[in-house]
């Protein structure tokens, strides 16, 4: 009997270690999947599921991303996180790729205390006061100075319309952004127009913008939205550059707006032609593979940045202790991401390399790179 005995504990010892060991490190994903901006939920889906393939495991355990759907909607996206937190049990989150979105899901991440990483949410308020939400993008700040410069020094303009959606906390914020940088500079902003997601017709904003006879538009909006205005805008005969934000990097801005968007200059997080890591040509080797594209998007490169500076830290954390792993996320130094080398500063901001971009014969094509 005592050798039974003992033979049975011999193999608990053993067996059940093992299995300890395979239980997968569980995250959890809030993306808008469906709604008025799913381009970009599936965009930041691809990405991190390339991320998975890349970086498969954390302390040795398999990793797993539980999605849920946001819709495209503010309420649906705290939802979001409280089903993953609460329900799934997750580590912690990555998401949204929209600011508004991102903000209302961050609050609910920051009472729990559990890490958030958003792949592209810019807007300053989504860290702003809170210390469990981190990014991998550059702030809305930033973009607006570089727009500005943009305006000025590029395309020589002393005025300019702004256009903005009132709906979206990443618009009215990079809007404003761009206006204090341009008119601190001795530019003039001649018209400013507002409108709210859904909108389709915009003729009464753009009728006051071409009276005002500005030298550059400014529309720091979404991929629907600024194709249709460029539509319209060149039916006018308003042929003026059109500027934007990171927000109109998607597909749908070409296959929407067609002749109309050729030369809209925008800034972004990414363009294949700036990758120079082994980490990089891994990716697009793998996006290519996954997508049968050979040209990847700024979003999903940046959601597979998420995904894996986010594994990063939980390896370096030793654990999945959540503070642990907040700390190990805001003392990232020199991550080689997809995108670029990336420090996290203490406030949940990184310090990362912004993109300038173009459309030129139905492609985004690589401009320069803007170094912090």
């Amino acid at each position: 009997m005592p050798r039974i005995l003992f033979a049975v504990v011999l193999l608990i010892a053993t067996v059940v270690p093992a299995g300890w060991a395979a239980d997968p490190v569980v995250l959890g994903a809030y993306l808008s999947m469906t709604g008025g901006v799913a381009a970009y939920g599936q965009m930041g889906w691809s990405g991190i599921s390339i991320g998975k393939k890349m970086e498969p495991e954390a302390l040795g355990r398999p990793v797993e991303v539980r999605l849920v759907d946001t819709k495209s909607d503010k309420v649906e996206s705290a939802n979001a996180v409280s089903r993953l937190i609460e329900n799934e049990k997750v580590v912690a989150v990555l998401g949204e790729m929209i600011s508004g979105n991102t903000i209302a899901g961050a609050a609910v991440s920051e009472k729990s205390q559990v890490p958030m990483v958003s792949p592209t949410a810019t807007n300053p308020m989504v860290t702003q006061g809170r210390k469990w939400i981190c990014r991998v993008c550059f702030i809305d700040t930033e973009q607006g100075k570089v727009l500005a410069k943009l305006a000025r020094d590029q395309l020589k303009a002393k005025t300019a319309a702004l256009i903005y959606d009132v709906s979206q906390d990443y618009s009215v914020g990079l809007a404003a952004f761009f206006k204090r940088e341009f008119t601190a500079g001795g530019g003039k902003i001649v018209s400013e127009t507002k409108f709210k997601s859904g909108d389709r017709d915009f003729t009464p904003q753009l009728s006051s913008i071409k009276g005002a006879q500005p030298e550059v538009i400014c529309a720091p909006i979404y991929y629907t939205e600024c194709a249709l205005i460029a539509k319209q805008a060149r039916n006018m005969g308003l042929n003026v550059p059109i500027l934007a934000g990171d927000g109109v990097q998607a597909p749908e801005l070409l296959e929407l707006g067609g002749p109309a968007v050729e030369n809209i200059y925008f800034t972004t997080h990414f363009h294949k032609d700036m990758i120079t890591s082994e980490r990089g040509k891994k990716f697009l080797k793998l996006f290519e593979e996954d997508t049968g594209k050979t040209e990847p998007d700024a979003f999903t490169a940046m959601a597979t940045d998420a995904y894996l500076i986010l594994v990063d830290a939980i390896n370096r954390a030793g654990g999945t202790d959540p503070a642990k792993v907040r700390e190990a996320l805001l003392t990232t130094k020199d991550f080689e991401g997809v995108t670029g080398k990336i420090t996290m500063k203490p406030d949940g901001d990184p310090i990362k390399a912004m993109v300038i971009d173009k459309v030129k014969d139905g492609k985004f094509v690589y401009v320069t790179t803007i170094n912090p």
